[in-house]
């Protein structure tokens, strides 16, 4: 957010609207634009007048071109911190509108930065270095996470054969799908360089293949008939999975930084404690920070009682603890659950997939909440068998960040037909545990601001995050992909008719993926609420050897192998 009660009245409203779509990624205080009312009279401490500076913007071929195109736009000029001018062009009329903003150095006169259309607003647009991450967008950290990722299941190695040749590279499918939760960070990196017209449609193409490499998994299609071949030793895998926990917690204690997702957990935990209504009246420099649902606070009540809070948007240390735990516990639930399906070897390789994959370390680093989804995502499958234990933990899921509601059909079928009992049974545990969660929202009779600033918000958001909001006029077509999107969470319920828990996660990340590629708002963080799913669904589709085995016998006699649930099943 770049302006906050500084411009005229129309501007203000203007500015208001603004911060309801901001993702801030730093407090404004410091640095807080103050209009200057006097223009011929340079503020004290400041060498340029309002005039002159107004001018020198003006100058730029870029307001020029803006200019052009709104002759009637109207300048603001303002100080932002020491040293540091901004001017600021709104539309004309009523309800104005930011349409430009250039930024001066008072000391040279010269321009720093100049900025038009979606990144006036978006100061998250602006690929400002650090916003997200800090450290872990850097190349040297990021090419060698891809690398790591990867390398393992790469037939860099070829066996000998008894007739002294070597056996052909064995490169398969998996591959691709590797390369495709890669390629997102070709998005990333125009993202990170302010290429917001690039990087939006760049998401796309890699979140359609792995829609339909879930899918067809889900229905049974594409599964390898060979078990999985890692060409390193396993024990090589969890040592790297030791090291890159040691580094990923490392990182993200000495270079990281906490965007206002994390500080919402905080602030949420601080408003539970003290006994207040957990929606509304949030503080000026999180004001929509209360977008989440309750769970998503409730989980960071532990670390604020351990950390404290100093009431400002400091370190936040709670905010660090909560997701380094958070991400911990997801990957030791994806080894735990790898161990159930098919033993301790895709257990370790579930927890590498997490620790090496660098989309999890940047939400980590950037210290989100979305790693509890994930966790909490991860947990419904481990629980995948018991019909309640599926409707509490899938309550739960989505009534942290809503989105894994559209999960509720498929975890109510679970890996078979359930009989009526076991769905009257997940029907009463899922409603109890929302109830429950709830309870702080209906006794304090918050339930309008909680509708105003999750459902209704969330709702009609947008931004140039997506391509909804980026190229704008698609009403139409988002709405259809967002109509298909619940046709095919809702007839999971019914196909397909034979399913195992591979099936189960395959369709999960399928239904996630299509809510992603259907909503108006898009972050790199909404990648880690799939990816688990995926990377089970991809990796626990490989069969055992005597899966293979029993595969081949089923082949032979005509008839189709059952999918299987978990180990034993």
């Amino acid at each position: 957010m770049i302006l906050a009660g500084t411009a005229p009245a129309g501007a203000r409203a203007a500015v208001v609207t603004v911060t309801k779509t901001v993702t801030t990624t730093t407090v404004a205080d410091p640095n807080a634009p103050v209009l200057v009312t006097q223009p011929n009279v340079p503020p004290k401490g400041y060498r340029l007048t309002a005039s002159e500076v107004e001018k020198i913007a003006a100058a730029t071929l870029t307001i020029k071109a803006e200019l052009k195109r709104h002759p009637n736009a109207i300048p603001y000029e303002y100080t932002k911190g020491p040293g540091q001018w901004q001017v600021s062009w709104f539309s004309s009329g009523r309800h104005q509108v930011e349409l430009a903003q250039v930024y001066i150095d008072d000391a040279t006169g010269s321009v720093t930065q100049v900025w038009t259309g979606f990144q006036v607003a978006w100061t998250m647009a602006r690929g400002y270095a650090g916003a997200f991450g800090r450290r872990v967008n850097a190349w040297y950290v990021w090419i060698p996470l891809c690398v790591l990722f990867i390398a393992p299941f790469l037939p860099w190695r070829r066996r000998r054969l008894p007739g002294g040749g070597r056996e052909r590279r064995a490169w398969s499918l998996l591959h691709v799908d590797l390369l495709a939760l890669l390629g997102l960070s070709i998005s990333l990196a125009l993202f990170n360089h302010a290429k917001i017209g690039l990087s939006t449609p760049a998401i796309y193409p890699f979140m359609l293949y792995l829609l339909v490499r879930m899918l067809l998994l889900g229905f049974g299609r594409g599964r390898p008939r060979k078990p999985l071949r890692v060409f390193v030793p396993v024990s090589w895998l969890a040592i790297g999975v030791i090291f890159l926990v040691g580094f990923r917690v490392g990182l993200n204690v000495v270079n990281s930084n906490v965007i206002d997702v994390g500080y919402a957990g905080v602030i949420g935990a601080n408003k539970l404690l003290h006994g207040q209504p957990l929606y509304g009246n949030w503080p000026k420099d999180n004001a929509s920070g209360d977008t989440y649902g309750p769970v998503a606070y409730y989980a960071y009540v532990p670390f604020r009682l351990i950390f404290g809070w100093s009431g400002t948007w400091d370190d936040l240390p709670a905010a660090h603890a909560a997701a380094i735990v958070f991400d911990l516990l997801t990957l030791f639930g994806l080894y735990w659950l790898g161990r159930r399906v098919r033993g301790p070897t895709l257990g370790v390789v579930l927890a590498y997939a997490w620790a090496a994959y660098p989309f999890t370390l940047w939400t980590l680093s950037s210290n989100t909440n979305d790693s509890l989804v994930a966790l909490l995502l991860v947990l419904a499958l481990l629980v995948i068998t018991s019909a309640p234990a599926r409707g509490v933990v899938g309550a739960l899921a989505g009534l942290t960040k809503f989105a894994p509601f559209a999960l509720a059909p498929l975890l109510l079928r679970g890996v078979g037909p359930p009989p009526p009992r076991e769905i009257v049974r997940y029907v009463l545990a899922f409603a109890l545990t929302v109830v429950v969660a709830m309870l702080p929202v209906i006794l304090d009779n918050n339930w309008h601001a909680f509708w105003h600033d999750t459902i209704s918000y969330q709702a009609g958001r947008t931004s140039p995050f997506s391509i909804w909001g980026l190229w704008g006029g698609l009403g139409i077509e988002q709405h259809l992909v967002q109509g298909a999107t619940v046709a095919l969470a809702l007839a999971v319920m019914v196909v397909p008719r034979r399913r195992g828990l591979i099936e189960v996660a395959a369709l999960g990340a399928a239904i996630l993926i299509a809510l992603q590629l259907g909503a108006g708002y898009w972050l790199y963080s909404y990648i880690v609420w799939f990816f688990p799913f995926v990377v089970v669904a991809l990796f626990g589709s490989f069969p055992s050897a005597l899966e293979q085995a029993l595969a081949a016998s089923a082949v032979e006699r005509g008839t189709e192998p059952v999918p299987m649930a978990v180990a034993g099943a």
